[in-house]
């Protein structure tokens, strides 16, 4: 076995730094399911976003994310915030190349909301993925079939 010390945490945390996101302002097309249009997908999706995007409609959503070259993806972070309702919710990412064939699913995770003491959802993934065409984020707000609505403060990829 071996084993290091890690005296600067800069050396974990700093592949997550906001410098090295990929800009989304440009070489995308986004694909959303819906979305309210006092939260649009952009205020997710960009660094200069507020408030995060919401669907326009309760149950599942999907948005999908179409680069106009295929990119080399290193990492991926979403971010989720439900402060008012007790519910599970579930997403899926996964990914495809210039074919059009989806090469994989990178995470499917659920995770409990509640406003009392689990109310942020925070995922970091370390991916090695290259030829990527589209990422396609399915989101189901309430496994358990409630009227919810689906819902993300930030969507970033380096």
């Amino acid at each position: 076995m071996k084993k290091i010390i890690i005296e600067d945490q800069s050396d974990i945390e700093g592949s997550f730094q906001p410098e090295n996101w990929l800009n989304l302002e440009s070489g995308v097309t986004v694909e959303v399911t819906s979305e309210d249009p006092e939260h649009p997908i952009e205020s997710a999706l960009l660094e200069s976003g507020n408030g995060g995007w919401k669907s326009a409609k309760p149950g599942k959503q999907t948005i999908r994310l179409v680069f106009d070259h295929p990119q080399s993806l290193n990492g991926i972070q979403l971010r989720f915030v439900e402060s008012s309702v007790v519910r599970t919710q579930q997403f899926v990412l996964k990914w495809a190349d210039e074919t059009g064939d989806v090469r994989g699913e990178i995470v499917r995770q659920q995770w409990n909301f509640n406003p009392t003491n689990a109310s942020c959802e925070i995922e970091n993934y370390t991916v090695h993925l290259t030829g990527v065409k589209l990422l396609e984020l399915t989101i189901i707000p309430d496994i358990h079939g409630s009227s919810a609505y689906a819902s993300m403060v930030h969507w970033r990829i380096k």
